[in-house]
C-alpha cells in the first residue's frame, strides 16, 4: 500500500479538492483506495458520503486498535473500491502540537494494521487529507506517509505556505520518517491568462525547481459542481471536467511511480528494509511549466 499525504499550510487552496481528484483517478484505474480525512472540517468525508460510523478517525488516533479501526471505516458513496476513514470535528481537539512520542505514530500503527490484516481486498493506495496547519494531525500524517504532495495556488501567500510545508516535510524526514519524500508541488486554480499567476509559477520554479509538477489544475466550475453532487470528477460530464480528470490521472501516475511497492511505515526492530534506487521519473525532466510556455496572455478583467 502506498500512502500519500496531501497537505498545504495555508487554508483555502483546494487541498481536499486535490485529494478527492486523486481518489477519483484511482477509481478510474480500478485501484482499491482508502481516504483518511484528518481535516476537522470533514469536507472529504462529506463529499464521499459514507454511512454513519460508530467511531471516527479521532477515536483511532487515540486508540489505534483493530476493533476501533473497523468501526471508523465505511465504504464511500462513490464506489465499493473506495473506503473512508471518517473524519469529525473532534479531530480539532487532537491538533495541538503536543508531544512527539508514540501517540504521534498512532496513525502509522493503524495503517500498518490495515496493511497486515486488510479489510477485504488490500488497499493499494491510502490518501491522507491533512488540515491546513502543522499541528499533531499533519505531523502524524507525514510520519505515516511514503510521499507528500504539496498543494498551492499561484498567489503570494500560498507560495509562502508551500515553502513552510516543504520545510516541515524535511524536518519530519530528518527526525521521524527517513523514508518520506516530497512527490511534487501541485498548482491548483490556475488562470492561464493571468500575469500574476504566471509570475507566481515562476517563483515556484525558482524555489522548488523540478518538484513543481509540469501540469496544473485549472480554475473550472466543474470541480465545485462535481463536489456539490458528491460525484467523482471523472464521472462529471463537461469539457472542463474532462480536462481536470486528465490532470489528476497524471498526478496519480506520478505518485504511484514514486514508490510502486510502498513500504511498511514503522520499522520493526531487527528488520532491514531492502530498497532499490528510485525509478526514473520522466515528468521531472520537464523544465518549463506548460502554462508559462504556451498560454501567457494579457489578463482581461
Amino acid at each position: 500500500m502506498h500512502t500519500v499525504a496531501v497537505l498545504s499550510l495555508k487554508g483555502g487552496v483546494g487541498k481536499t479538492t486535490v485529494a478527492l481528484g486523486i481518489a477519483s483517478a484511482a477509481l478510474r484505474r480500478g485501484t482499491r483506495t482508502l481516504v483518511a480525512d484528518l481535516d476537522p472540517q470533514g469536507n472529504a468525508t462529506a463529499s464521499l458520503d459514507p454511512p454513519l460510523t460508530e467511531s471516527t478517525l479521532a477515536d483511532v488516533l487515540e486508540t489505534p486498535h483493530r476493533a476501533v479501526l473497523e468501526k471508523a471505516i465505511e465504504t464511500s458513496a462513490w464506489s465499493e473500491l473506495l473506503d473512508v476513514l471518517v473524519g469529525s470535528e473532534e479531530l480539532e481537539l487532537l491538533n495541538e502540537p503536543g508531544p512527539t512520542g508514540r501517540r504521534m505514530e498512532n496513525l502509522s500503527r493503524a495503517l500498518d494494521e490495515m496493511h497486515d490484516k486488510p479489510r477485504g481486498d488490500p488497499y493499494e493506495l491510502a490518501i491522507l487529507d491533512c488540515p491546513p496547519s502543522l499541528g499533531r494531525l499533519t505531523r502524524s500524517a507525514l510520519i505515516a506517509a511514503d510521499t507528500a504532495l504539496l498543494v498551492t495556488e499561484p498567489t503570494m501567500y500560498a507560495v509562502a505556505g508551500a515553502e513552510r510545508a516543504l520545510e516541515a516535510i524535511e524536518a519530519i524526514r530528518a527526525d521521524q520518517n527517513p523514508h518520506l519524500r516530497p512527490v511534487g508541488v501541485l498548482v491548483n486554480r490556475l488562470r492561464v491568462r493571468s500575469y500574476e499567476h504566471q509570475y507566481r509559477i515562476a517563483e515556484l520554479r525558482e524555489s522548488f525547481g523540478r518538484l513543481v509538477m509540469p501540469t496544473a489544475i485549472p480554475d473550472r466550475l466543474a470541480i465545485q459542481q462535481a463536489q456539490g453532487a458528491c460525484t467523482p470528477i471523472h464521472e462529471w460530464h463537461s469539457p472542463g471536467a474532462q480536462e481536470i480528470a486528465l490532470t489528476f490521472n497524471m498526478v496519480l501516475a506520478k505518485i504511484l511511480r514514486s514508490n510502486r511497492s510502498g513500504r511498511h511505515r514503522l520499522d520493526r526492530e531487527g528488520e532491514e528494509e531492502i530498497a532499490g534506487p528510485p525509478e526514473p521519473d520522466d515528468t521531472e525532466s520537464t523544465s518549463e511549466f506548460p502554462a508559462v510556455r504556451e498560454y501567457a496572455e494579457p489578463e482581461t478583467g
